[in-house]
């Protein structure tokens, strides 16, 4: 190990644009470690940003601005560009996210011998293919440490048999800076103006990708259900995504219009949670999906899909998990809360908050990411003056 500032590289497969970086975990990630003692850089493999656009908070930025075809088998010079980026870097520690880093990183990391690699995963599935479980038995090495973001993750990475170990695989739960989300969300006349939603009535509020995968059209339909009975209510689902034609299809069949909103892609949709009485997550399959941290964030309940990663936040803040895909079971959940009056669904709102205030603040997150690398930090040093 260097005796001056620890070097440590963050690789990104996207650049996004972080105005609103409250819940954007990379970005909280390269906060967790004091530039006294560390040097941080983030490094993004696609995308770069536009002209006016914030800088990271990582001390330096690269962006390698590769085509999004990139990753797909890595091609186009990739690892190479790598390669020869880490070679010259004399980094300390490499974190990187999803399997296609990681996997690049192994393979690299036989020539590189970084000390200490960190790979994160963000959910389910990235290891069910044979062959990816396959290239993990032979490339994990004592260098590798793994970072899942729930403990259901943790545990499914576990139950592959392909090179995590209780040893080198921990959770870390996902989190948001709490202070800055709420500093940064709209009142609730403001937001609903900007999504162009009604000004007055209850509304039920989904954030996410219009992906199969996030279970929308299970709302939807569960709205559907009980819309008679509650006719000042509406429904929101802020995002875009190549569901939407059916998703809006669906809404003409059932006779919604009106009362479905679909309002598209907004750039820090989590400003606008104030809109909502009550936030909804139906997804089929999640890591730890970060919208449900926002939904908190904003004083709302909860209703949310059953499914490993979720259930005990949602237990935890109150809230109802249902299970996904049960149109018959959302309705019923739905209408549960509809129709309590509003200072219990107040009520219930800040039970949620003060639930997320307890398990899910950042400076908690920072610290655990600042502890692993130290750890490891440790470890890898007292491993090479042994060696």
């Amino acid at each position: 190990m260097k005796n001056d500032r620890v070097k440590i590289l963050q690789l990104l497969p996207d650049y996004h644009e972080n105005s609103h970086n409250y819940s954007d975990l990379a970005e909280q990630i390269a906060a967790a470690f004091p530039q006294e003692r560390y040097e941080v850089t983030s490094a993004f493999i696609r995308g770069k940003p536009e002209p006016g656009h914030p800088a990271s908070r990582a001390e330096r930025t690269v962006y390698f601005d590769f085509p999004h075809e990139a990753l797909s088998g890595l091609r186009m010079g990739l690892p190479r560009k790598i390669h020869e980026f880490l070679r010259q870097g004399g980094f300390d520690v490499v974190i990187c996210h999803r399997f296609k880093l990681v996997n690049l990183l192994m393979w690299l990391n036989r020539l590189s011998q970084i000390p200490v690699c960190v790979g994160i995963s963000h959910g389910f599935g990235e290891y069910d293919a044979f062959w990816r479980r396959i290239r993990m038995r032979l490339l994990v090495d004592d260098a590798w440490h793994f970072v899942a973001v729930s403990p259901a993750v943790r545990q499914y990475l576990l139950d592959r048999y392909c090179g995590f170990t209780e040893d080198n695989t921990t959770a870390i739960l996902n989190a948001i800076d709490i202070d800055q989300a709420e500093a940064e969300q709209y009142s609730r006349e403001v937001a609903r103006q900007k999504l162009g939603l009604p000004a007055e009535g209850r509304i039920i509020g989904a954030i996410g990708r219009l992906v199969r995968i996030k279970g929308h059209i299970h709302l939807i339909r569960a709205f559907a259900r009980i819309g008679q009975k509650h006719p000042d209510t509406h429904l929101a689902i802020i995002g875009e995504g190549k569901e939407e034609s059916a998703l809006r299809q669906e809404i003409v069949r059932l006779g919604l219009q009106g009362k479905i909103h679909l309002p598209g892609f907004f750039p820090g949709a989590k400003r606008y949670v104030r809109a909502f009485d009550l936030w909804t997550m139906p997804s089929l399959k999640e890591g730890l999906g970060l919208a449900l941290l926002e939904g908190m964030c904003g004083r709302l309940p909860i209703i949310a899909s059953r499914i490993p990663a979720m259930t005990p936040l949602v237990e935890g803040a109150g809230g109802t998990p249902v299970p996904p895909a049960d149109v018959e079971a959302w309705a019923a959940a739905l209408d549960t809360y509809l129709s309590l009056p509003s200072l219990e669904l107040v009520a219930k709102g800040q039970k949620a908050y003060e639930y997320l205030r307890k398990s899910h603040g950042i400076e908690e997150y920072r610290a655990k990411y600042l502890m692993l690398v130290e750890t490891v930090l440790s470890h890898a040093k007292k491993q090479g003056a042994h060696g």
